[in-house]
């Protein structure tokens, strides 16, 4: 689950640098398929959050 929470991670970073036109033409084909979390790259982040909590909680030591 840690590594779902890492990949969500670099996921909302990327649509974060997309939102902002940093990443060039790959940014433009993630904002024009994922508008929405281009526009709010948090709830990716919020996302990542959980997973990291609940694999926290579930894992087995």
């Amino acid at each position: 689950m840690h590594f779902v929470a890492g990949a969500l991670a670099v996921l909302s970073g990327l649509f974060y640098a997309a939102e902002h036109h940093e990443i060039g033409s790959v940014g433009v084909t993630m904002c024009q398929y994922g508008s929405t979390f281009c526009d709010n790259p948090s709830i990716v982040f919020v996302g990542a959050i959980l997973a990291a909590l609940w694999g926290t909680f579930v894992s087995i030591r």
